[in-house]
């Protein structure tokens, strides 16, 4: 019997909220990407977020990922992400409320300094950005999602600006593309490592996102391996990107609008999330270019309700 055919308690992240805003005719430009809809439009926001859990998500993520300097610069930021953020889990714990089903929030929790650019990583600057975006989200949401993390240091900062907040956390890492030396983060350290501190952080989950689907299993083993070796009670996830391969030196994975792979169609998608479920994944999405038809394939290919 495969894996696929056992019972598992399978639960469905949403996708990429900046292309679905875009698609969606949400106001849309660089250098605010998805921020813009919750300055300027925040209904798109809502529907964004109706639209994946119609689709099949039972597990949707704030539009916060934006609202740091990189995307506000630093006067707005320091103005108005305490506002933007509390909005941000509003609009979440709103449609989450508004649905039929049983809807978890996650707060996203973003490289506070640039995605991809563990280069960029100040301890002091990070705690203290995320620890506004925390303030305005913690009321709104059921999980803290730190996502797109490059580093380990990343992540450590993150714990240290939740504090003694405990709601459960969800470390989700992005992966170098190619694999010559095993999974590594972008920072160059290894998949085994950054699990191994997840777990001395408290995490509940380890997941691997924004990074392209070939490269998702095997960090899935390398984490799987640590998480045995310790006996910890950790959940394993991934909600891959559809961008080709990325070099990344001076500028982030959002300073330009890349281009989407056009053999990452929602079956194709289907399929590769088949693997990751196959090595230990019970929480999978999609990041950037996933949109809601990409998770209800996968809702219809898992026979999920």
């Amino acid at each position: 019997m495969s894996t696929i055919e056992k019972s598992i308690p399978l639960r469905l992240l949403d996708g990429g909220m900046g292309r679905e805003l875009m698609r969606i005719g949400a106001p849309f430009r660089q250098p605010e990407w998805s921020a813009l809809a919750l300055i300027e439009a925040p209904e798109f926001v809502l529907k964004a977020h109706q639209a994946f859990i119609n689709a099949g998500a039972r597990i949707i993520t704030t539009n916060s990922y934006a609202l740091v300097p990189f995307h506000l610069g630093e006067e707005r930021f320091t103005a108005d992400a305490p506002a933007l953020s509390g909005l941000a889990g509003r609009l979440a714990r709103q449609a989450a409320a508004e649905a039929d089903q049983s809807i978890q929030v996650a707060g996203s929790l973003p490289p506070a300094l640039g995605s991809y650019r563990p280069d960029l990583f100040d301890h002091d600057q990070s705690v203290a950005i995320h620890r506004i975006l925390i303030q305005g989200l913690k009321a709104s949401v059921d999980v803290w999602l730190a996502e797109t993390q490059s580093s380990i240091a990343e992540v450590r900062a993150v714990r240290e600006a939740l504090g003694q907040d405990d709601k459960p956390l969800w470390l989700s890492f992005t992966l170098e593309d190619g694999e010559d030396h095993g999974p590594r983060l972008r920072s160059g350290e290894t998949v085994a490592e950054a699990t191994a501190v997840a777990i001395e952080l408290g995490a509940r989950a380890v997941l691997f996102n924004c990074s392209q689907p070939e490269v998702m299993a095997s960090a899935l083993v390398a984490a799987r391996e640590v998480i045995d070796a310790e006996s910890a009670q950790i959940e394993l996830g991934v909600y891959a990107n559809a961008f080709p391969v990325m070099e990344v030196e001076e500028e982030g994975a959002n300073d330009t609008l890349h281009e989407i792979r056009a053999d990452l169609g929602p079956d194709a998608y289907a399929k590769w999330a088949n693997t990751w479920v196959e090595k230990g994944a019970s929480v999978i999405g999609g990041c950037c270019g996933i949109g809601p038809e990409h998770i209800a394939a996968l809702r219809g290919h898992f026979k999920l309700a």
